[in-house]
């Protein structure tokens, strides 16, 4: 199963103080779970003398995302257990985010908070930052090949690359040589009006077969 999800488009930055501790939190768009390592490491080494550096990502991965599995990890790193890392995923998952790397540095500063409170300021850190970053809106797509005579290659290609419907690859080697395929995600939604489409810039002359499903930015 697939469902929509939303995910960031940009790294964003934002800092809160309570108590006299400073929150900086930090969310970063992670396609792979190495990616999110990466900058989880980053931010490690840039804040190296923090308090604490507490993590949490969920990746869609698989073609799925939201609430469909994939890999999702929170460190609390030092921070008594579940008060920050896991509260940090929880409200990534609960607003509908996946491919989301989120870092809360905490510099102490001499009050303790208790759980709850520790729970509320690293969740309502990860909050305030998604309020603030720009939301790009996933949903499910068809990968489409579509294969078509050299004669016609020039042309189709010209008008896919001019449609909304990204090119993902160009194949020239189909059927030893006599034909040329193209690579497209489909919005699922979408599916029957681009084999329309498909058929009347091809005059009916274009094969399509279905493939993959990922996910597509709307």
């Amino acid at each position: 199963m697939t469902t929509p999800y939303r995910t960031i488009g940009n790294v964003v930055e934002h800092e809160t103080e309570i108590r006299r501790s400073r929150f900086i939190c930090a969310l970063a768009p992670a396609a792979t779970e190495e990616a999110a390592r990466e900058f989880v490491a980053e931010r490690r080494r840039l804040y190296a003398d923090a308090s604490h550096n507490c993590t949490a990502y969920v990746i869609a991965g698989g073609g799925s995302g939201g609430g469909d599995g994939g890999v999702r990890r929170a460190d609390d790193d030092g921070e008594p257990g579940g008060t920050a890392g896991t509260p940090m995923l929880e409200m990534l998952t609960r607003r509908g985010f996946a491919d989301v790397v989120a870092v809360v540095t905490r510099y102490f500063g001499g009050v303790l908070l208790g759980a709850g409170g520790l729970a509320r300021a690293y969740g309502g850190a990860v909050g305030e930052t998604l309020d603030r970053a720009e939301v790009v809106e996933m949903v499910p797509a068809a990968v489409v090949t579509v294969s078509v005579g050299h004669a016609q290659a020039g042309r189709l290609e010209s008008d896919l690359r001019a449609s909304p419907y990204p090119v993902r690859g160009v194949d020239y080697s189909v059927g030893h040589g006599a034909r040329v395929a193209f690579e497209v995600a489909v919005a699922e939604d979408r599916l029957p009006a681009f084999e329309e489409w498909v058929a009347a810039v091809t005059a009916g002359r274009a094969e399509t077969e279905l493939g993959e499903i990922v996910h597509l930015a709307r």
